[in-house]
């Protein structure tokens, strides 16, 4: 099945052309040389009245390091855990969204360098989450956070990997979470949807994606792939935080993304479910500057800093 490009935000398919070739098909030969090619990004500027300091964590799997973007504050601010996104694959800390949340919701973020497939498949990276959860947790007093308004979240496979730790969290009697910030997440390692069938896809299509979990579950389990990797796996979805899921009507994704988002609130819980006309897969990473990117950072914000004032 083939994207129908006609169908694709005016703005955002402009850039189609001047994308690199490889991300159309990421594999294990070329891993290395996407890194290279994202990291040679340059980094959007520093917000205005966030300070950003590199912390160390020791764990039991060895030492995780993360960037905490925060503000100067006598009363204790609401935390995220903004995990990035890359595929498992690639990606940075250093994220410009971590800083943007930072910055418009005056919390303080704490930005998770995990441990990247396929050098370190699944539980990796997941550890690496979970244990940096618990350290903000506990260690809310120096971080100026408030313990009861600490959310999860991240976009791509940084909301997938927040999907997967909601059920870590709840599963191991972790803390209490505000909410779980979906954006697109990356949940589900079958892509048995009409929208999973994307061969054409110029960012993330459905050889690339296959080829992302192979590397990231280390093999092809299937349906037996864990659900703190692949949360769509999980049969029970009772007992978890409020969700933000949003997508693109254009995105691999999307119809995984909101059948989660439909079983999340079939379970009980409370889930907001926004579907982005023409948008694809990271087009707003692409394009921030477009109206369609605009009213999806609007509107997660919204959401976010929504369930961190309550």
């Amino acid at each position: 099945m083939e994207l129908d490009f006609d169908r694709l935000d005016p703005e955002l398919s402009v850039i189609l052309p001047a994308l690199p070739p490889e991300l159309a098909d990421i594999n294990r030969d070329n891993v290395g040389a996407v890194r290279e090619m994202m990291g040679a990004q340059p980094p959007g500027p520093p917000p205005a009245t966030a300070q950003v300091e590199e912390r160390v964590l020791p764990t039991p799997d060895g030492d995780v390091r993360v960037f905490v973007y925060s503000r100067e504050s006598a009363t204790p601010k609401a935390g995220m855990l903004w995990i990035h996104g890359g595929g498992y694959l690639f990606g940075s800390a250093e994220d410009d969204r971590a800083r943007l949340i930072a910055e418009e919701l005056e919390c303080n973020v704490v930005s998770v360098d995990y441990r990247l497939a396929p050098e370190h498949p699944f539980p990796a990276g997941s550890e690496d989450c979970y244990a940096t959860v618990l350290w903000m947790v506990e260690n809310a007093s120096e971080l100026n956070i408030d313990p009861s308004r600490i959310a999860i979240g991240g976009a791509s496979a940084g909301g997938g990997m927040a999907a997967g730790l909601a059920l870590m969290l709840r599963d191991r009697g972790g803390p209490e979470i505000a909410l779980q910030l979906l954006l697109y997440p990356m949940i589900d390692n079958l892509h048995d949807t009409p929208s999973g069938q994307y061969t054409n896809h110029p960012v993330w299509n459905q050889g690339t994606s296959f080829n992302a979990w192979e590397m990231y579950l280390d093999g092809v389990p299937g349906k037996d792939a864990s659900p703190y990797a692949a949360a769509t796996r999980a049969s029970d979805l009772s007992g978890l935080p409020p969700a933000y899921v949003c997508v693109g009507s254009e995105d691999l994704f999307r119809d995984e993304d909101i059948d989660y988002a439909r079983r999340l609130i079939a379970a009980g819980g409370a889930c907001e479910l926004s579907v982005y006309p023409g948008l694809f897969h990271g087009g707003d990473s692409f394009m921030p500057q477009a109206a369609i990117s605009q009213r999806l950072e609007k509107g997660f914000l919204h959401a976010l800093g929504h369930r961190l004032r309550a």
